[in-house]
């Protein structure tokens, strides 16, 4: 299939010739190659968001259906799938140079199918013992893991001054995925989709059906679909084929843990407030029905994160995290004034306001950290293969490899912020019967955000 103008090896599934910082080779070929992979990544992406986040909509309607688990125990199925999504993705940070894009994004989006037909079918059995619910939120952290290999994936298509980017784009509209499930799942559950599969539905007191197992099951034919998608329609680059021993030195650099810590602000803010912002609302204003609202928080995240990823290619990923985390530390302190205390019976919509811009900074770092995180461990290895002697290829393909397991490795330790988030807004409740105990944290956290990226990248920026 190659033409005269196309060099040899950059036509198939395997593409061997691939040069992306090349002018010539990215007008003529690289730039659509790699937005097909992007495309097809992104709605991938989008449902492993959907599936990971499944229980923080399931969990809330158990009790509907007929089980009687505690409010911790529910608590517990939410914050779980986050603590195997985090523990995932350090190996998926290592899979595509191992068994390349194409087969890595197919293989990793099936297997989500697994845990959604299995909870449709355990919903609709009160006897399902918790335990069971345990096995199936912990499987859902597959769907977590798919983050890393992801954007470790697009990190290799396309050229540095483009990945903030396409890095933005991909986490961004992946991002969405936690907003779209809040968003369809309650609206799924309320009719009967699934008759054919023995689906009944349970009747609920004011007469209206509960179909719970809709939840999962909506999800399965969009993972078949983009399944296919990504076997037929990705490539895998041999250029960024590696053995995990050619990635792990990227765990001795201190950078990885510095920036892994500034990821933990900014994503593991944004998953951890999705995943707790429904139930801390319920238990500061039981009045209101949190669940008109929830989606939208995640939904100005994601977009926010696109954001970030662009406004960084223009300004400096440096600077953009810097300034947004001052924004997110005047946010947290903000919100201690809203929320009930003493005699005050607190302000949801304020309280809601402030929230929202707490989304929107979590998404905006977002995207900013991470295009940090390629531009600062492309240029520590171009460095150090040149002064090894090492050619200009040598060094790309090294800084590759380098920036995508760092990418994906850093990506795990956010993750964690889904578990611990929403862990400490229950901690703070049971101890104190308010979530101030656990809002003093975070905002201790940001300050020191602001002090390390100051210290560490801001000083000498004008260096680099």
């Amino acid at each position: 299939m190659s033409h005269s103008s196309v060099p040899e090896g950059t036509t198939g599934t395997v593409i061997t010739d691939w040069r992306p910082e090349d002018p010539a080779f990215w007008q003529q070929r690289g730039q659509r190659v790699a937005s097909r992979n992007l495309w097809i990544s992104v709605p991938c992406l989008l449902l492993a968001f959907c599936v990971w986040m499944l229980f923080s909509a399931v969990a809330v309607n158990l009790n509907k259906v007929g089980f009687n688990f505690t409010t911790d125990q529910l608590f517990m199925l939410t914050a779980l799938p986050s603590v195997s999504g985090a523990l995932l993705r350090v190996p998926y940070a290592f899979m595509v140079p191992i068994f390349g894009g194409r087969r890595w994004t197919a293989f990793s989006t099936g297997i989500m199918i697994v845990p959604c037909v299995w909870l449709g079918f355990a919903v609709q059995d009160t006897t399902t013992p918790f335990s069971t619910f345990i096995l199936i939120s912990l499987l859902c952290g597959l769907a977590g893991a798919n983050f890393a290999s992801s954007m470790a994936n697009i990190s290799f298509f396309f050229p540095k001054q483009k990945q903030g980017g396409a890095l933005g784009i991909n986490g961004g509209m992946g991002n969405l995925g936690v907003s779209v499930m809040q968003l369809l799942a309650p609206m799924a559950i309320t009719f009967s989709m699934f008759a054919m599969f023995g689906a009944t539905g349970v009747e609920q007191p004011d007469r209206s059906m509960l179909y719970l197992e809709n939840a999962a099951w909506v999800w399965v034919p969009f993972l078949i679909v983009f399944t296919l998608a990504a076997w037929f329609g990705m490539n895998e680059l041999a250029t960024s084929k590696a053995s995990l021993r050619a990635q792990l030195p990227v765990l001795k650099r201190a950078h990885l843990w510095i920036l892994g810590f500034l990821y933990l602000a900014t994503f593991g803010s944004f998953i951890g407030f999705s995943a707790g912002f429904a139930m801390l609302s319920k238990t500061q204003f039981p009045d209101v029905n949190v669940l008109h609202y929830a989606f939208f928080g995640p939904l100005v995240g994601a977009l926010a994160r696109s954001a970030g990823g662009a406004l960084s290619d223009r300004l400096g990923g440096i600077r953009v995290t810097l300034v947004n985390f001052v924004f997110m530390a005047i946010f947290s302190a903000l919100l201690f004034l809203t929320l009930p205390s003493g005699g005050s019976a607190g302000n949801f919509y304020a309280f809601f306001a402030v929230f929202l811009m707490l989304f929107l900074t979590a998404g905006l770092g977002s995207g900013s950290s991470f295009q940090m995180i390629s531009i600062i461990f492309r240029k520590m290895t171009m460095e150090k293969v040149k002064a090894q002697g090492g050619t200009e290829d040598q060094a790309l393909r090294e800084a590759a490899t380098d920036t995508a397991a760092a990418l994906g490795f850093i990506s795990a330790i956010g993750a964690v912020g889904g578990f611990f988030i929403p862990k400490a807004f229950g901690t703070s409740l049971a101890l104190t019967g308010s979530p101030a105990g656990a809002m003093k944290v975070f905002l201790v956290f940001y300050i020191a955000c602001v002090v390390i990226t100051w210290a560490v990248y801001g000083r000498n920026s004008n260096k680099k």
